[in-house]
């Protein structure tokens, strides 16, 4: 039987999309209805970037499914320095049900995927942040509904992972995905691409604009993420700089009115107020930030269950 992964959103089907998230409804509902991880089984979460949400929510969704999470220092291992990626998850894939690794190149979760022998999950990569979308596209359909057919406005650098995800996990859905971003960070024309295909099979679109106020106007959802990503610390300066590329899709208040009545405020935290949102807007009662966070818990629980399910872990 083919190992299924999660390396990026696209990796499930709009049908496993929607089996995974009604799943994590159900978990949410009930944490521990479901112990396919009992013995315990061991997941190997490995950690090359800072973390705080995705150790937290990992760890808890492991111990919730009845697994025992074994946190790896990705940089302490020196995974792909100290030793090959391929080596690593030669080491982990016959001791672990599942490895999910938070690292810099998707080509090395690519590696690791191909060598664990069990179903692989991308915990963040510099080119897409999957997990993140799947508690996103949770929330918003706890706040708002069935998710086909809502626009959702995405402001800020169109060329970061949380970008690219929300492309493919949104148009999966059938949803409007509008990327407001200077013409200096779209997204990768790859992957713009295969979202517009996801789009048209679903029923849903893809634009990119440079224009914010065309991106935010009638959304149902706004969502914006940090201008200096992990890895990108030396460009603080020029990022978040008065002259810098972004300060037009800062979401503030007046943006945030241009939205549909009842649109909804994401952010993938953490947040820096002043720079891509202010406190009003985060702050605010259109924020749903802190059901985000707690949603990546109850959407990775839902993940791990539904690919332990299709056989791929020993």
């Amino acid at each position: 039987m083919t190992v299924r992964h999660f390396l990026r959103d696209d990796d499930l089907t709009a049908e496993e999309q929607r089996e995974v998230l009604d799943r994590a409804t159900a978990l949410k509902a009930d944490p521990y209805a479901d112990r396919c991880l009992e013995g315990p089984r061991t997941v190997s979460i490995l950690f090359d970037k800072p973390t705080l949400r995705t150790q937290v929510s990992f760890v808890g969704a492991v111990a919730g499914l009845g697994g025992f999470p074994m946190v790896v220092d990705g940089r302490l291992a020196g995974v792909g320095e100290r030793e090959s990626v391929a080596d690593v998850a030669r080491v982990l894939g016959p001791q672990s049900a599942a490895v999910v690794w938070r690292t810099f190149a998707q080509a090395d979760l690519e590696e690791m995927a191909r060598h664990a022998g069990v179903p692989t999950v991308n915990a963040l990569t510099d080119d897409f942040h999957p997990c993140q979308v799947l508690a996103d596209l949770l929330t918003v359909r706890e706040a708002r509904g069935e998710l086909a057919g809502l626009a959702l406005a995405y402001l800020g650098d169109g060329a970061n992972n949380m970008a690219h995800s929300y492309l493919l996990g949104g148009a999966l859905a059938g949803m409007h995905v509008r990327i407001g971003t200077p013409d200096t960070h779209r997204p990768a024309a790859a992957v713009l691409a295969r979202a517009e295909e996801l789009a048209a099979a679903h029923g849903g679109s893809v634009t990119v604009t440079d224009d914010p106020v065309a991106a935010a106007t009638g959304a149902d959802v706004v969502a914006t993420d940090t201008w200096v990503s992990m890895g990108q610390e030396a460009q603080e300066a020029q990022r978040r700089g008065a002259e810098g590329p972004f300060e037009p899709f800062r979401v503030d208040g007046a943006l945030m009115a241009r939205a549909a009545t009842g649109a909804v405020f994401l952010h993938c935290l953490p947040a820096y107020r002043g720079h891509e949102v202010t406190a009003e807007v985060i702050d605010g009662p259109a924020s749903l930030v802190w059901q985000e966070a707690e949603n990546r818990l109850h959407a990775q629980k839902a993940l791990l269950s539904w690919l332990v399910e299709q056989g791929g872990a020993a």
